[in-house]
């Protein structure tokens, strides 16, 4: 009983202390116009200032590759690796600069110098690093362009040794027939050497 006797003071004195209980309002009267609720909303032209996106010179380079401005958007990712200053800018302008280097439209088409380039920072960029959505489409582009090289390249080395060995071949084939036919070989030829 004592217990419940000093809850009910403690109660009492948290009440007091607090400040009691709320007060209440009024009820406004049926005759009482109700006041006309205002919102603080910005205005129509502030709407509008906050519907304009602020792009990066990343982005913007995008948008102006997406509309064929290839050297307004060498220009915007050349921008974007100068003022950003991080390892991050860095990449991605560069792999954005080699993509736009491989370009059939591009007035800076330089397949080489792309091939060249990616695959010295291929091996540099860093499995955790997260790049830009539309630069890692890039990154993606240039390693399927790269392999292609590399499968062209290997391609021509088979063509060129398969050359050889027909030549050698038909070489083998015109002294067989020359010595079927009783003529004599020509002069250079394998069994005239």
């Amino acid at each position: 009983m004592t217990t419940r006797v000093s809850a009910c003071i403690l109660s009492a004195l948290l009440l007091t202390a607090c400040g009691g209980q709320p007060e209440r309002q009024p009820e406004p009267e049926p005759d009482q116009a109700v006041p006309e609720l205002t919102l603080n909303l910005p205005s129509g032209d502030c709407l509008r200032e906050v519907e304009q996106t602020d792009y990066t010179f990343l982005e913007k380079g995008f948008n102006a590759l997406e509309n064929g401005e290839y050297l307004e958007s060498l220009q915007y990712f050349q921008r974007y690796q100068r003022i950003e200053k991080t390892q991050l800018a860095d990449v991605e302008a560069r792999i954005a600069i080699a993509y736009l280097s491989i370009l059939p439209n591009s007035p800076i088409l330089d397949r080489d110098a792309a091939r060249v380039s990616y695959a010295d920072m291929r091996n540099s960029i860093a499995p955790e690093t997260q790049l830009h959505g539309e630069v890692l489409l890039m990154k993606d582009s240039l390693e399927t362009f790269l392999d292609m090289y590399q499968q062209i390249e290997q391609l021509k080395r088979s063509n060129g040794s398969l050359r050889e060995e027909v030549e050698k071949r038909e070489e083998a084939i015109k002294r067989l027939r020359d010595l079927t036919l009783g003529r004599e070989p020509e002069p250079g030829g394998l069994l005239g050497k």
